[in-house]
């Protein structure tokens, strides 16, 4: 994950040298050749994706090409704030590592768990998450499109919140395969360490404005991005909500930075005539600079 940035553009070079600088070891070395379980732990995991996110658009920069909005989801809000120059690049390489951390030990092994529900609106995940909390930690943790919102909370919980959406006709009801709940109440902990670091750090208004993940609002001052991300750890990421915001100021073209393309297909999912490009890697990033070309 990401060699062919840094191999192919010295502005994403430059972008996993500083990160190696600032997490002490080479993390770039890990992205780039494994081993893939060490990449896999939420620590390591967080920075990485960062890492590859933010090359990806030093890249584009440097090619001219430069946001009127950013928007991230979860973690990915982290990487807008530096494209956005609101948050230093070793600030918050370093900020996710530990965030990482923090939501690692926040719940223990096998507490928690995470579920995708497809095909039920907002108001029947809320119902079945009533209903199947029986007590314990449950609620929607990701609207990530119409038809696909994300649940955490308690194992148990969401395990019962499972079988009752299958029930209630969703099409999919499945368990996800993550380290922990993520944007639940059990990230309580997790939220107030990483608040603490918040405070210390220094946040600069976000230019362009970020469009938020716990009010889906764009931000134009630190104050709100820093008290933003206290929320987020433990609030939904407001996805369909963040999309139809940016839509609504004018944004007609999404660029996906960073590994993968869950975010593209998300946007298409929330209205099918969006356009979206990328920029992973060689190939995806020349493919987005032609069609921009063409504008």
């Amino acid at each position: 994950m990401g060699r062919e940035l840094a191999e192919g553009f010295p502005e994403a070079r430059r972008v996993f040298e500083a990160a190696d600088e600032a997490v002490g070891f080479s993390l770039s070395r890990m992205c780039f050749d494994g081993p893939e379980e060490a990449l896999q732990l939420t620590a390591n995991t967080q920075p990485a994706i960062l890492m590859v996110s933010v090359a990806a658009a030093e890249a584009l920069k440097a090619k001219g090409v430069r946001p009127d909005y950013v928007a991230g989801h979860s973690l990915g809000e982290y990487s807008a704030l530096v494209v956005a120059g609101a948050l230093d690049f070793k600030d918050a390489v370093r900020l996710v590592r530990k965030r990482g951390e923090y939501m690692q030990s926040a719940v223990p092994v096998g507490q928690g768990a995470m579920a995708a529900l497809l095909g039920l609106s907002m108001e029947a995940v809320d119902a079945v998450c009533r209903e199947a909390a029986q007590g314990e930690v449950l609620s929607p943790a990701n609207l990530n499109s119409p038809a696909q919102i994300v649940i955490a909370g308690h194992r148990g919980a969401v395990e019962r919140a499972v079988e009752l959406a299958k029930a209630r006709g969703a099409k999919r009801a499945i368990l996800l395969n993550v380290s922990a709940p993520f944007h639940c109440a059990l990230m309580q902990p997790a939220a107030e360490r990483l608040g603490r670091d918040l405070d210390e750090v220094r946040i600069s208004d976000p230019h362009p404005p970020l469009v938020n993940n716990v009010d889906a609002q764009a931000v134009h001052d630190a104050r709100t991005v820093r008290e933003g991300l206290k929320r987020q750890v433990t609030a939904p990421v407001r996805w369909t909500e963040t999309v139809q915001k940016l839509q609504s100021e004018g944004v007609s073209l999404f660029i996906e930075a960073g590994p993968g393309k869950v975010l593209s297909g998300l946007v298409r999912q929330i209205d099918r005539a969006a356009e979206t490009l990328r920029a992973e890697d060689s190939a995806t990033l020349n493919e987005t600079l032609e069609r921009l070309a063409h504008l």
